[in-house]
């Protein structure tokens, strides 16, 4: 079994490897990156080092120890962390030794969502473009319109005529400042290597001064290793998404920061031995199902007052690093996850079709 680890580390399917008494003694690259637990803390420790019990999970492996028989359970539902996932399990006894069982985890329809995430990004791209196209041609005339409010200030006296002219040059104001938002993605990244705590604490600091009654807790993997970004593109991506999650628990609940390992990802149609993963999770009201799919185009808020631009801007700033963006929602749990490669020399390659 071991000698083909370097084999399954390959595989998309997350494998974990129970010997009869149950414990742990192996795990594939994909079963730390979807259980978000490295191998070495997983070992000798049972199963509820990954998942929270599960009756169906248990029987499964029950029967498979003591019968013999494989066993499949499709759409199961297991509690990983803050998280909810539904996936399919085939438990298959091991004939070697003294026995034990393999686990195999697939993500019920991982290929439609695949395919959904692939076209909403393809979407996005477009959407972003666009809109970055329109804001370019609003500009002048704005300005236009601004400036000709502010000679028809100096030109008319009275303050019932300031009044309208001031509410001319405000809106422009406000006009002008969303365009510059929607703009900003645009400045070239300024690159070196950072440590992604550094972003992180960086966001917390500012959140805790926004919203000092909020709590925050850190789950951070301390051996992670540096990523090559913009520092501060980076602490406005996790800021925007962060700071949607402390407005959806009103700035009194508690929000969790945790960064974990991912090794043998697709991100962006690019394949990388080894990417970062960044959790913002809340345990406010969730996305409205309905809004899952339109979260990240331009103007679409769930909130009230909202201007729909701060996770368009967060999912730009974080393509512009060859990373992604994926959202789970559910009432009371809510996980943005930020993926972004750790770039070494010849660490990713093309993925074709």
């Amino acid at each position: 079994m071991h000698a083909s680890a370097p084999s399954l580390d390959l595989l998309a399917t997350a494998v974990v490897l129970l010997d009869a008494a149950r414990h742990i003694r192996y795990l594939n690259a994909a079963a730390e990156n979807l259980f978000g637990l490295p191998a070495r803390n997983a070992l000798d420790r049972t199963l509820s080092a990954l998942v929270h019990p599960c009756p169906e999970l248990e029987r499964a492996v029950e029967i498979a120890l003591k019968e013999g028989m494989s066993f499949v359970e499709h759409h199961l539902a297991l509690e990983v962390g803050e998280l909810t996932l539904t996936l399919n399990v085939t438990v298959t006894p091991v004939e070697e030794g003294k026995g034990g069982v393999v686990l195999e985890f697939h993500p019920a329809g991982n290929g439609v969502r695949i395919a959904r995430e692939e076209q909403a990004l393809a979407q996005a791209q477009t959407v972003q473009w666009l809109l970055r196209q329109l804001a370019h041609e609003i500009r002048n005339p704005l300005g236009g319109i601004r400036g000709a409010a502010q000679l028809l200030e100096a030109e008319l006296s009275g303050a019932e005529w300031s009044e309208y002219t001031q509410v001319i040059i405000q809106e422009a104001n406000r006009l002008q400042n969303l365009l510059d938002r929607w703009l900003a993605p645009a400045r070239r990244p300024e690159i070196r290597p950072l440590n992604v705590h550094e972003v992180l604490e960086r966001v917390r600091n500012l959140l805790l001064a926004e919203y000092p009654q909020l709590a925050i807790r850190r789950d951070y993997d301390v051996s992670l290793p540096e990523v090559r970004g913009d520092l501060e593109q980076l602490i406005q991506a996790v800021l925007n998404i962060a700071r949607n999650a402390a407005q959806a628990v009103e700035g009194q609940g508690e929000i969790i920061l945790r960064s974990r390992a991912v090794r043998q990802i697709t991100l962006a149609m690019k394949r990388w031995r080894l990417a970062v993963r960044v959790d913002v999770i809340d345990h406010g009201p969730g996305i409205p199902p309905e809004m899952q799919d339109k979260i990240f185009f331009p103007l679409v808020s769930g909130r009230e007052g909202g201007s729909g631009v701060g996770l368009t801007l967060a999912q730009s700033l974080i393509q512009r690093h060859e990373g992604v963006i994926h959202v789970v929602s559910e009432p009371g749990n809510t996980c943005f996850s930020i993926y972004l490669p750790v770039q070494e020399t010849g660490a990713r390659h093309q993925v074709s079709g």
